[in-house]
């Protein structure tokens, strides 16, 4: 997909996939069905959904290590930085030709702009209050996981939101 096209995409998707609440009731449905697409298409990824800060969710699948952890934690701080989907922070960064160092200041130490973090948001707000991320494969196929359950989850034809 070209790059333009990918950036407007990344942008419905993330005006479509809205929650009209998010508790800890809705983190566990979600969190459990990405963790049963997963096992559907045998994949092995950590999947985390923090909300305001607190983590709701977390979960290793077998065949994951200590550094996904890490991958989530960076890509996680994209999303609450640039209230965005990492995805989307660094298809801008592709865009502008730099790198986020570059561009803002964020070291690769604290923040990542590749796919696989989604920002929590609640109809009818602008505010993101929390992330959903997952890490284990390459990154656009950790975001379109993620997006891809959020979909099936809020009922909405994942389809029409894909990157291909």
């Amino acid at each position: 997909m070209e790059l333009d096209a990918e950036i407007a995409r990344a942008a419905l998707q993330e005006k479509t996939l809205q929650f009209a609440e998010f508790d800890t009731t809705t983190a566990w449905a979600l969190g459990g069905l990405i963790k049963s697409v997963a096992e559907a298409r045998g994949i092995a990824v950590a999947i985390d959904i923090t909300l305001a800060g607190a983590p709701l969710f977390f979960y290793a699948m077998p065949g994951t290590n200590p550094g996904h952890s890490d991958w989530i934690r960076r890509k996680r701080n994209s999303v609450m930085r640039f209230f965005k989907s990492s995805h989307l922070v660094g298809l801008d960064t592709q865009k502008a030709n730099t790198t986020l160092d570059a561009r803002t200041g964020s070291t690769r130490a604290e923040y990542e702009a590749v796919g696989g973090s989604f920002p929590i948001r609640l109809r009818g707000s602008a505010a993101v209050i929390g992330a959903v991320t997952v890490s284990g494969l390459a990154p656009r196929a950790d975001h379109m996981l993620v997006v891809t359950a959020i979909a099936q989850h809020l009922g909405i034809d994942p389809a029409p939101l894909a990157l291909d």
